[in-house]
């Protein structure tokens, strides 16, 4: 790639050093970083949407209610979240020894495997408990690979991106992700359209699982087409020649504390956020009787409209900061809940969109800027870990939990109230990690290397 440093001046005056690439090349990283990225979030929300609309119904005892069937089957769903972590800290291992690029192109293959053969598991009604158990298999190994991927992605764009616009460049990996969720939704809606429902529960949503392998193909390839940032190719020759540098989560968690603990502070509040707005909100709406169809319709709607908006914030984040555009969205984001879903209890279809797109909105300014934010945290040798650690932990306790914790609190109180205040409560535990991090905007990832450098360099000297 036709990539160079130059050198550059801080808003301070300081010199810093700034990757200037090829708009061509940088594009092409883009592409391919969104592409497995597309095809991972595809499968795994994929799941999300028919954990709601179909599995509750087809993997579960017949006479189990709608709202138990639903808290069991997304007990379910967050064994995927369970296995995000796992998959985060291995893949963050030796995607930090041997590279980004190798690493994302065994992520994409591992999830289209599991999501094809969920596509052709039996039913409940055909082989019993032994379809819930196997589906908990294939989801786990779903979220292992996932886990690997989200890191990996937008590391690899980060790196290459300038140092004055990698809060814009970074968040098109992030928009990826509501972009497969908009080809599954979009997928599943023309599948419930053409079906008459008996169809689509019984054999019509296994086509958007098996449609998981020509999709696997096109991502793969255009992965091999890249290769990783210069910035990574230095720090590995300089990691096999000295004997004081390191990589890995236990490495990260001895000398970037901060760093892990903070990207999970911001995570907390975007990621319950997100799951209360494309999840919970397609159960809500069901159980309101609100037609099927109707709902994946609308959300395909929100969907592309969070994809458009997600670089919008992440440039805006170069501008004004990365603080403050975050701090905004949770703020926000804490509202969300009172509002809408007495929104939605209205039924109509207007107001429901108006709710979800607000939601996503919302969520989009602290989702955009997490690739830039969590990237400047940590140095070259142990980024992929300290990324994939932070925000991969906090899904467990986040976004695996939010739909069943907002499923069994209307379940308890008849109300959606408590589970707009479980949402606040989340935002301000998200406000605090934003006061407590840095301020890192414009910052040259070389030089938080060469500040690693001399932490070594001085621990070494006093030995």
């Amino acid at each position: 790639m036709s990539t160079q440093n130059n050198v550059a001046e801080t808003p301070g005056g300081a010199a810093r050093r700034d990757p200037n690439p090829d708009r061509r090349d940088l594009r092409r990283v883009v592409a391919a970083s969104m592409a497995g990225t597309v095809v991972e979030w595809y499968e795994f929300f994929l799941y999300a949407s028919a954990a709601a609309l179909v599995f509750n119904k087809t993997f579960f005892p017949p006479g189990t209610s709608e709202i138990d069937g639903f808290i069991q089957i997304m007990l379910t769903y967050a064994v995927g979240f369970v296995a995000r972590p796992l998959g985060g800290i291995v893949f963050g291992h030796f995607g930090d020894r041997f590279g980004r690029k190798h690493l994302l192109q065994v992520s994409i293959i591992l999830v289209g495997i599991a999501t094809f053969l969920m596509g052709c598991l039996p039913d409940f009604a055909t082989i019993g408990y032994a379809a819930p158990i196997l589906l908990v298999v294939l989801r786990f190994l779903q979220g292992f690979a996932v886990g690997g991927e989200w890191g990996g992605a937008v590391l690899l764009v980060a790196e290459h991106a300038p140092n004055a616009r990698r809060g814009f460049w970074a968040a098109w990996p992030q928009a990826a992700v509501p972009g497969g969720n908009l080809v599954a939704t979009l997928v599943l809606w023309i599948l419930s359209t053409t079906l008459t429902s008996a169809q689509f529960l019984g054999w019509g949503w296994r086509i958007a699982f098996w449609l998981s392998a020509v999709i696997v193909v096109i991502g793969y390839y255009i992965r091999t087409r890249i290769t990783d940032a210069p910035i990574f190719q230095e720090v590995q020759n300089e990691v096999e020649e000295s004997q004081a540098q390191s990589y890995g989560v236990a490495e990260v968690f001895r000398r970037y504390p901060k760093g892990v603990f903070g990207a999970m502070g911001l995570r907390l509040a975007e990621n319950i956020m997100y799951y209360l707005v494309v999840t919970f909100s397609l159960f809500y709406l069901t159980q309101l009787k609100v037609n099927t169809a109707e709902i994946l319709g609308l959300m395909f709607i929100a969907h592309a409209i969070h994809f458009l908006t997600v670089p919008v914030w992440g440039g805006l984040t170069d501008r004004v900061g990365r603080r403050p555009v975050y701090a905004v969205g949770a703020v926000l984001s804490a509202t969300w809940g009172f509002f809408a879903f007495p929104m939605f209890d209205t039924r109509s279809t207007v107001v429901i969109l108006a709710a979800i797109v607000i939601g996503l909105l919302f969520h989009g300014m602290m989702y955009a800027g997490q690739p830039a934010i969590m990237a400047e945290m940590f140095p070259t040798r142990m980024r992929y870990s300290g990324v994939s650690l932070g925000y991969q932990v906090t899904s467990v306790i986040a976004g695996s939990l939010a739909p069943t914790i907002g499923a069994s609190l209307l379940k308890d109180f008849h109300s959606s109230v408590p589970v707009a205040i479980y949402l606040a409560i989340a935002c301000v535990i998200t406000l605090a990690a934003v006061a407590w991090i840095k301020e890192t905007t414009g910052i040259s990832l070389h030089d938080v290397d060469d500040e690693d450098r001399q932490r070594l360099l001085t621990e070494k000297g006093t030995v």
